[in-house]
């Protein structure tokens, strides 16, 4: 029997771009194990911070081979996945899609466990979602931001 996790992603941004952030709830199905994370970035987009949630609640699972599915009110992210169009810009190497750093390193984290990707509409009184929401939003209006790097490094990149 393996172990699963359910993971509950969000990302916000004011403007876009503008200071973004991401919240995370994840649970342990079966045990009493809860835990939220959240991130500010000072210039970024939303739909980098939705994957960036993703990624990082992915990251975080120490545990190889667990049964997770990821609860998301992102399209660009769960049908991305779903409808297996990320293996087709793996394929082709990025070429052309915006947040190529982001969905590799996807990519890397995506590939250890058996993931499910279920959409859910945001802003729809789901508790998960909407406390994804606050901490992504409180994230975003911090005092200190981390840089999202690779953004502003090459925006020019990522908005093609």
């Amino acid at each position: 029997m393996s172990s699963k996790v359910h993971i509950y992603t969000d990302g916000a941004c004011s403007g876009n771009p503008g200071p973004g952030g991401y919240g995370i709830v994840m649970e342990w199905i079966g045990k009493l194990y809860k835990k939220e994370f959240s991130e500010g970035f000072r210039l970024t987009t939303n739909n980098r911070m939705e994957l960036l949630a993703v990624i990082v609640a992915l990251e975080q699972l120490k545990t190889a081979d667990l049964e997770v599915e990821v609860f998301s009110d992102s399209k660009y992210v769960v049908e991305a996945v779903e409808k297996k169009w990320i293996f087709d810009w793996e394929r082709k190497g990025f070429k052309g899609k915006k947040n190529p750093d982001l969905w590799k390193r996807f990519l890397m984290v995506y590939r250890k466990h058996t993931i499910k990707f279920s959409w859910i509409k945001g802003h729809n009184n789901h508790a998960q979602n909407e406390r994804c929401d606050v901490l992504a939003v409180q994230a975003s209006q911090k005092e200190k931001l981390k840089i999202d790097v690779e953004f502003e490094r090459k925006p020019e990149d990522l908005f093609q």
